[in-house]
């Protein structure tokens, strides 16, 4: 008959448990008595609750990362925007004319092409962040893969005045990985280096080792505080010294979740005002 209301008692202490939990204390747990009739049930009743905690959580960052890219797009869609608006309703109205005027088109087109650069970045992390995004991978050769990403970006170096060094092996160098993935993995990195260290060298460089294919990206630009390395592939992360605001703060977490994605790793040094170095690795699939 006591082993009978000592297993009631614990039935209604889970339930008080349980209905506290319901109304919002996602930290309270069941304390698990010694009645090995009970015991079990407290154990996974507390583990179903730490679970669903955790996606509560998850859920609650992902809800303010949505709400903190929505003030973000408000205020870095609206304001070029409306500056393209004016430099080129101040051509239309024949406000400015001759050389001015040219200046004012140029401006906007200039603009014009930074908007439809964020927005780029931004459907980029809608779309990996979508339940739908899939990858296609496949048995890749990066080497000659790499050469061919690489040789659209050598004219944009010399326009920015950026002395450049490229050292791919000749010998092939296989992984598994996405193709139009990949190109976008390198297309990032050194559009990081153009648009936001102020660098005059930049240095692109491919090597393998026995389980890895290494793709380093390093400039001699201002470089990243120490602290705030650790943060620099954080969703809307902006560095608060030296590094441009222009950008999303989206760029290097796409890179790194797609890196991912294809079961690659993606690490970062830095010294500020000497040198920042990206480096990718895959997998080797010989």
């Amino acid at each position: 008959m006591g082993k009978f209301l000592g297993v009631k008692r614990q039935l209604q202490d889970m339930t008080d448990a349980l209905n506290d939990i319901e109304s919002g204390n996602g930290n309270r747990r069941i304390l698990a008595a010694g009645n090995e009739l009970t015991a079990d049930l407290c154990y996974k009743i507390n583990e179903i609750v730490y679970r669903y905690e955790e996606q509560l959580s998850g859920l609650r960052a992902a809800d303010e990362t949505n709400r903190q890219l929505m003030t973000s797009l408000s205020h870095d869609v609206r304001t070029p925007l409306t500056t393209l608006i004016g430099y080129l309703d101040a051509a239309h109205r024949g406000v400015v004319t001759g050389k001015e005027r040219e200046d004012y088109l140029e401006t906007a087109r200039r603009k014009a092409h930074d908007l439809k650069d964020y927005i780029d970045v931004l459907f980029d992390w809608f779309k990996l962040n979508s339940s739908e995004f899939t990858l296609s991978i496949e048995r890749v050769e990066l080497a000659e893969l790499t050469r061919n990403v690489l040789k659209d970006w050598i004219p944009i170096f010399e326009e920015n005045h950026l002395d450049y060094e490229i050292e791919i092996p000749e010998k092939p160098l296989y992984a598994k990985v996405d193709l139009d993935g990949y190109a976008r993995i390198v297309n990032n990195l050194v559009q990081n280096v153009i648009a936001h260290s102020r660098a005059t060298q930049i240095k692109i460089e491919m090597a393998q080792n026995e389980k890895e294919i290494e793709i380093r990206v390093a400039d001699n630009g201002i470089g990243i505080e120490k602290a705030d390395l650790p943060h620099i592939f954080e969703r809307l992360y902006k560095c608060d010294k030296g590094r441009s605001d222009k950008g999303s703060g989206l760029g290097l977490s796409i890179v790194r979740q797609m890196v991912e994605k294809m079961d690659g790793r993606i690490t970062v040094q830095s010294e500020p005002n000497q040198y920042t170095a990206f480096t990718v690795c895959f997998p080797v699939k010989n």
